[in-house]
């Protein structure tokens, strides 16, 4: 089943997501509705906390990454099939050069910008059958994890942006907020005024 996408502006995206416990109710069923409203988003990622559950809980498939012709042939090749569940994910370590990346988010539509991270992260999670692994990825794939990670932390990609670009972007992103964008998939939008 697709789910609406919270939009930029409604408080679960800004809440410390809670563990995910074996027992949660219908998980299974969750994480489908998590990749069916990906995919159909057009998405690469996709964390609990916006579709409106703060929870620790993020689904990724990079695959999409694998056709950019300015990677390596070998980066090419990490991000091909790349298709991960994680729960209760704890970022272990973040290291290596700072480098910028062009990012966007599902719940920020039509927002694209520069944004600096460490190229290599060590993550412990455990998969959809409860098993746990630790972890190293870098590159994209570490950029893409820790996009998603930020989510499940209550933080955005905007708020790694400098002062000046925020207060570039303070107009978009409460339209953003009202409603005031066309998406070409289901949202919901925290301050959105009834019956405009």
């Amino acid at each position: 089943m697709i789910l609406p996408i919270v939009a930029y502006g409604d408080p679960v995206l800004r809440k410390k997501a809670g563990d995910v416990a074996k027992d949660y109710p219908k998980l299974s069923e969750l994480i489908e509705n998590m990749w069916a409203t990906m995919y159909n988003a057009s998405g690469v990622g996709l964390a609990a906390p916006q579709i409106g559950l703060p929870i620790r809980l993020f689904v990724i498939d990079a695959t999409p990454f694998a056709d950019d012709e300015e990677l390596s042939p070998e980066e090419q090749n990490k991000l091909k099939g790349f298709k991960k569940v994680f729960i209760n994910a704890k970022i272990e370590d973040e290291t290596g050069e700072d480098w910028a990346f062009n990012e966007g988010c599902l719940s920020i539509p039509d927002i694209r910008e520069d944004v600096n991270r460490k190229d290599t992260i060590k993550i412990t999670y455990t998969d959809d059958k409860f098993k746990t692994h630790t972890e190293v990825y870098d590159g994209l794939l570490a950029r893409v994890i820790q996009h998603e990670y930020d989510h499940i932390e209550g933080v955005l990609f905007t708020d790694k942006l400098s002062s000046l670009k925020k207060r570039l972007l303070k107009n978009r992103l409460d339209k953003i907020s009202k409603g005031k964008i066309n998406v070409d998939y289901k949202m919901r939008f925290p301050n959105l005024k009834k019956g405009r």
